[in-house]
């Protein structure tokens, strides 16, 4: 079966439309407030087959709790939320749920019980339209704290849009995510499994697993403060989602945007970087 690439990240948040509009004062076009069944609600940027979904629990909402084998999207991020903001889930694209699952299975993964659901898109013109989604959920037995899973896309004609794809900072492609952890051998044999990518390389710095859509990089402590500038604190020794990298975005343009609307930045080897003490605990780094 071919590798997966990212599809997306989930960013938990505690004010959607706070973080949101960080986002555009960085140049990001960010899509409308749109809600799920059971009532956490998201706001997207769209990039070349990649997004962001920036999650938070909406008013009123009816979350289920997981039971048996059932996993609940809705109370996994309620309770992320509980302890902090960040990045809370890791995404894969799917050609096939059913495959996936299966994949799952025979590489010894944990696998739940099949999950889909619709809703409406608000379109960049105020109309809308009908997306809808498979979910395959797995866990990496050696991290309690974040959520894996592929996503199949069933109507990816109505939840692609050029506009929202146009962003003023010129970013238009991820590069990398970055998962800090304290001993990243201790997750490769997980992470293979997920990407479906039996190839890794390995350095002094961590390991990096190349998939069809930003490489996927595990590192230490160590290696990411000496890489991004930045120390990251690993609660109760749990890997932790640090960083987004993207590629295309004009540098310079960006530094002058964080100047204006008086977000820090800092030039690291890795790129410039948006600090995840400003970003709702997601560092953004533009290479």
């Amino acid at each position: 079966m071919p590798a997966r690439g990212f599809d997306h990240l989930v960013w938990a948040v505690t004010d959607l439309d706070a973080t949101a509009a960080r986002l555009e004062a960085l140049g990001f076009t960010v899509t409308p407030r749109a809600r799920h069944p059971w009532g956490t609600e998201n706001r997207l940027v769209q990039l070349d087959g990649f997004f962001l979904e920036l999650l938070g629990v909406g008013e009123g909402a009816d979350i289920p709790e997981s039971e048996g084998d059932v996993f609940s999207f809705g109370a996994f991020n309620r309770d992320f939320l509980s302890a902090r903001e960040g990045g809370s889930m890791l995404v894969l694209e799917s050609r096939d749920p059913e495959a996936d699952r299966l994949a799952f299975e025979r590489a010894g993964l944990a696998v739940y019980a099949p999950f889909s659901f619709e809703r409406e898109q608000r379109l960049s013109d105020g109309g809308s339209r009908k997306v809808g989604f498979d979910l395959t959920f797995t866990r990496d037995p050696n991290d309690a704290v974040n959520g894996f899973f592929t996503c199949f896309n069933r109507y990816p004609e109505n939840f692609w849009s050029a506009d929202y794809q146009i962003h003023a900072n010129g970013v238009r492609t991820l590069k990398a995510i970055v998962v800090v952890c304290e001993e990243p051998a201790m997750h490769h044999i997980f992470y293979s499994a997920f990407t479906g990518e039996r190839e890794m390389r390995a350095t002094s710095l961590g390991i990096t697993i190349a998939t069809p859509r930003g490489d996927l990089r595990l590192m230490t402590p160590q290696a990411y403060e000496r890489l991004f500038g930045e120390s990251v604190e690993l609660v109760d020794r749990q890997p932790r989602i640090a960083a987004a990298l993207f590629s295309g975005g004009n540098r310079s343009q960006i530094e002058a945007r964080c100047r204006d609307a008086g977000l820090e930045t800092r030039v690291a080897p890795e790129g410039l970087v948006v600090p995840a003490s400003l970003g709702a605990g997601l560092a953004l780094v533009f290479l």
